[in-house]
């Protein structure tokens, strides 16, 4: 079974129909489901999913994302090393690589996972197979 770490950009795609890589996103993720992909994400991601929910589409989204996706998410709590790890490959990388993608670098080493689900570029920037 494989396991594969979900990005805010997958979820935003994903739960909101208006969003440009929508249906990419719904492709993907019913290839995961086919294939009983373990996915993966930190605390910071789930921070991140629910405050531009929230500000973008409202507080019924933050709850349906709540109740209906996060529990189908193995979450990797970010603890004090994990944020410094972060935080360290943060500032080492180009302008625009923000925090919560830094900690999600070092857990996706962490973790030894192999492949992204995102939409966003850093990923194939830091080297990550990104599956969109």
């Amino acid at each position: 079974m494989s396991r594969v770490f979900v990005d805010t950009s997958a979820i935003f795609a994903l739960l909101v129909p208006t969003d440009k890589a929508h249906r990419t996103a719904a492709k993907v993720f019913e290839q995961l489901r086919f294939q009983e992909a373990i996915l993966v994400t930190t605390s910071y991601v789930l921070v991140e999913t629910y405050a531009l929910l929230g500000n973008r589409v409202g507080r019924e989204a933050v709850e349906a994302f709540r109740e209906g996706f996060a529990p189908l998410l193995e979450v990797v709590w970010v603890d004090r090393e994990l944020h410094e790890g972060g935080l360290d490959t943060m500032v080492t990388r180009a302008r625009g690589v923000s925090l919560v993608d830094a900690v999600s670098f070092v857990c996706i080493r962490g973790e030894k996972i192999d492949e992204v689900f995102a939409f966003d570029r850093h990923f194939e920037q830091e080297g990550f197979v990104t599956l969109s």
